[in-house]
Formats: C-alpha cells, structure tokens, sequence
C-alpha cells in the first residue's frame, strides 16, 4: 500500500527527532491543516467512516431538544446561547433547534459550533441557516457573549488524543510512535507518571496492563464547566466509554465502517479510544457545577424516547414502524449504543434534567 502524505512526513519527523507520544500522533492523524483526518476526510454517513447517533434517527437530536426547552421554561432565564462541540454535518444542531423552535419559540436564536473543518463549516451553515444565527469558534473557551447556555458534545470527546502506558518490570512506560526497520511501530520508553493520576488498584495490575490518560479532554471540560459556572445552563456530553477509571487498551481505527491497525494509512483513518468519565466528572465538581452521569439508553428512555418513537410510528407502514423500533434499539438498547454510551450533564443555575433525578 502506498505511503500517505502524513505517514511520509511522520516517519521523517521520527528519524530526526526519535519517537513520539501516541498523543501527538493521534493528533496529527486527525488534525493536521494539511492532511488530518477531519481536516480532509468525508467522516460521517454511510459514505463515511462511521454513523453517529443523529444521523440514526431525528429522534435522537428530538430528544435532547426537548430536555433542553424543558430545561429553558423551567429556568425562566432567556435569551439562551445554543452552542456544540464536534457537529458534524449539523444533523443533531437542526434537529435541536428546530425543536426548540417548536418547544420554546423565540427563546435560542444563537449558535455557537466548535468546528476546525472549512467544509464540515459550510454544511453546517447550511443546515442552520433558517434556525439561528451562526458562528463558528475553534475552541471552546472562545465561546461568544455571556449568555446562559446549553451545550451539547455528541462523540467529540472520544476523539482528542490520549496517553497510552503499558507496565512492564512494575513501571509504567509510556507508548510512543517509533520507526522499526523504516516503519511505523509502537515502542515505549520510560516515563515520569505522576502515581496519582492511576486508578486504584494499580499496583496489583500485571505486566502487559495498558493506562489510558487523555489531559486534552480534561482541559476541555475544565475549559467547558469554566463557561457553564460563569454563565450558567446545561452541557450535555455525550460519548462511549467507562463510567469508572481502569485499565485497557481503547484505541481503535476506523477506515470505511471496519477497523483498522492504529498505525494504518495516517490521516485517512478515525482515531478514537473510550472516554473516561470519572476524572472528567470530578474536574467539573470542583468547579463548582452540579453534575450527574447515566447511560445513554436510560437518558433517552427517561427523556421520552419511547413516546416519541409511538407518536412519530402512529398511522405509518408497517416498513416504517419497523425502521423507527430499529432505531430506538440502535440508539438505547443494552447490546447496541445504550449502555456502552454515557450522558454526563453539567449544571449551574438551572435545574439537573428530570432523567438524571435518580442518577449520581
């Protein structure tokens, strides 16, 4: 197979300056003006890497807009800023705003979307452009205004770069990107980890365990709750991953709906690993939010999903209820995106959503 323009640069990079962290790999392979996965690739849809939950159903986006216009009359606050990390195509954006529309009119007629792609820009603004007024941000701290807030991030998190070690000799080595007879292979070296940062337990852990340590999405949420203290209102995050900290090997390629080797075609391949929620949730208490997780099968079972589907399945064919209860198991069922999917809400000023009354 030929090399791919990243994966030449890269193996130059390596030969000058020696290895480097999977990190900065992943984030090269995804983010590189020039060759980056989501900088050039067309990622979501069938013509794509990977289907999202949005683009399985409207239901999906339906659902968070109503928690969201619940969240809006209930908080008395207006007007309210509608902002979203990662949103692809702008599917789960007009689906939110156009319920939101229907729900609270008048009440959101701003958005602010966290997108570094020009073209994934312009669909958006296509998408949006009869349900609010755009703006595009590259980060989340650039957030515009001070109005109070909802926010959603559907898997975006899963997507910023993680720190891999492996223990070996009862030390922890930190996984890098090396060359190994002129190609890219995985190698460790000896790292500095801070002991604290480990889960419990980690000392009984044999040789081989693998930690996962993802700084970016931590200074992401600490940068989110930030907004969501200063403000006030709701973020959503919404990802596949862990509700505990542990231990294992998460990172995955996805090239065309299969999976792939890590290191395969560099910048023409989704590279994602499983979020890990508990550091993630402690880092937006201590900044003072209200915070609550579940999983996402219960959220949007608990938010109306069930409901929804009888009233949008009422009258049809017989072919389309069957699509709509495909759906609701695709997007809330135990062995497909329900348990493996987590919900993290972060609050401030406003009330929790009614799903997450029970929830901790």
């Amino acid at each position: 197979m030929m090399e791919t323009p990243l994966e030449q640069r890269l193996k130059r990079l390596i030969a000058t300056a020696g290895p480097i962290p999977l990190s900065a790999y992943m984030a090269l392979c995804l983010t590189d003006p020039a060759h980056g996965y989501y900088t050039t690739q067309r990622a979501i849809g069938g013509d794509g890497d990977f289907i999202t939950a949005p683009e399985i159903s409207q239901m999906f986006g339906e659902i968070i807009g109503a928690v969201f216009a619940d969240t809006l009359v209930r908080s008395g606050r207006e007007p309210m800023l509608y902002a979203e990390a990662g949103p692809g195509r702008g599917t789960l954006a007009r689906d939110i705003l156009r319920t939101l529309r229907q729900l609270a009119p008048g009440r959101v007629q701003r958005a602010a979307l966290i997108e570094i792609s020009t073209a994934l820009q312009f669909e958006q603004a296509r998408a949006l452009h009869d349900l609010a007024r755009l703006k595009h941000i590259p980060a989340i701290d650039a957030l515009p205004g001070t109005d109070a807030m909802l926010f959603v991030a559907n898997e975006f998190l899963d997507a910023l770069p993680v720190r891999q070690f492996v223990k070996q000799a009862a030390a922890w080595r930190e996984i890098m990107v090396g060359l190994v007879e002129g190609q890219l292979a995985l190698t460790s070296v000896d790292a500095s980890l801070d002991r604290s940062l480990l889960p419990q337990g980690h000392d009984a852990e044999p040789d081989g365990a693998v930690f996962e340590w993802a700084p970016a999405r931590e200074a992401a949420i600490s940068a989110l709750a930030e907004q969501v203290r200063r403000r006030s209102g709701l973020a959503l995050i919404i990802d596949y991953g862990h509700a505990r900290s542990g231990f294992g090997d998460t990172v995955q390629a996805v090239r065309r709906h299969a999976s792939v080797p890590v290191l395969h075609a560099p910048g023409e391949c989704d590279l994602t690993s499983h979020v890990d929620f508990e550091p993630l949730a402690r880092i937006a208490k201590a900044q003072g939010c209200d915070v609550a997780m579940m999983t996402q099968g219960d959220f949007l079972i608990g938010a109306g999903l069930l409901e929804r589907a009888g009233a949008l399945g009422a009258g049809q064919s017989s072919d389309v209820q069957q699509a709509i209860s495909t759906a609701v198991e695709r997007l809330a069922g135990p062995q497909q995106m329900g348990v493996l999917f987590k919900v993290l809400a972060i609050a401030k000023g406003v009330a929790l959503p009614s799903p997450f009354a029970s929830a901790g």
